[in-house]
């Protein structure tokens, strides 16, 4: 097996990470062609801004020669707090995703442990993530419980 490296994300990995997202979107059915390209515009200022003020930060999973087969990231939002977790903020894990050709060979898992060590680094008390039925066994492998979280939408998904 290749040799895998996990290194920050920059500003100049913003259209791997997007890549990545709408991969990511796609493998879960999401085929909208318009619907995918107003979620890349405003994916792509989210990164941009977050990758150079902090409130976003990623890791990209690189073989040998340099090439991004994964990556993963956190976005950190202002939190009024609560009796659970009395930090001003919250960490949102997302954008996990594994090249098709790399996948079921423990990079995922990889990304997520560093996620959640430099999470733990930062003293966050929590993190959350939506995950997807591909990524839910190894998040519960990972100690990750569901919630009392529910969804409102306001708009036709169709």
């Amino acid at each position: 097996m290749e040799e895998i490296r996990i290194r920050p994300a920059t500003v100049d990995d913003v259209g791997l990470i997007l890549h990545q997202r709408t991969a990511m979107f796609s493998d879960i059915g999401h085929q909208d062609a318009s619907r995918m390209a107003m979620m890349r515009a405003s994916s792509e200022a989210f990164l941009l801004k977050g990758l150079v003020d902090g409130t976003y930060r990623g890791w990209l999973a690189a073989v040998g020669d340099g090439r991004v087969v994964a990556g993963g990231g956190i976005a950190i939002i202002p939190w009024s707090g609560s009796p659970d977790d009395p930090a001003p903020r919250r960490g949102w894990i997302l954008n996990i995703y594994t090249e098709p050709g790399f996948r079921h060979r423990g990079i995922a898992r990889q990304i997520m442990e560093t996620i959640v060590a430099w999470c733990r680094g930062e003293g966050f008390h929590a993190v959350s993530l939506h995950a997807s039925k591909f990524g839910r066994p190894l998040y519960e492998r990972m100690g990750f419980q569901q919630t009392n979280e529910m969804r409102l939408y306001l708009e036709r998904k169709d």
